[in-house]
């Protein structure tokens, strides 16, 4: 069994910051891409930012420069530091990993989701 659990979201004023964190455990052999999801009301789910085991990081053009990703494998925690928060950054953030649990296993994993709020 494998679990991802999120941490440090919260409410913050605009040109804030935020770290969210989130926490891989249970029957791991190996984590691959780690990655940061967000979903707004009435918006469907969209990529914040992916690392790759080796650090390779992707991010969309709405958050480039402004939101960095980290990992760090000992602790199999991926990071999100957000910086110069917009009230459109308001969403519900979830972690994804694609893990691997056996020689020839390996599946996508989600976190519960942790809200940020970004709001004067």
């Amino acid at each position: 069994q494998v679990q991802l659990v999120e941490s440090g979201g919260g409410l913050v004023q605009p040109g804030g910051s935020l770290r969210l964190s989130c926490a891989a455990s249970g029957t791991i052999v190996s984590i691959n891409t780690m990655g940061w999801y967000r979903q707004a009301p009435g918006k469907q789910r969209e990529l914040v930012a992916t690392i790759t085991s080796g650090g390779y990081t992707n991010y969309p053009d709405s958050v480039k420069g402004r939101f960095t990703i980290s990992r760090d494998n000992a602790k199999k925690t991926v990071y999100l530091q957000m910086n110069s928060l917009k009230p459109e950054d308001t969403a519900v953030y979830y972690c994804n990993a694609n893990i691997r649990t056996g020689t020839w296993k390996r599946d996508d994993y989600w976190g519960q989701g942790t809200q940020v709020t970004v709001s004067s």
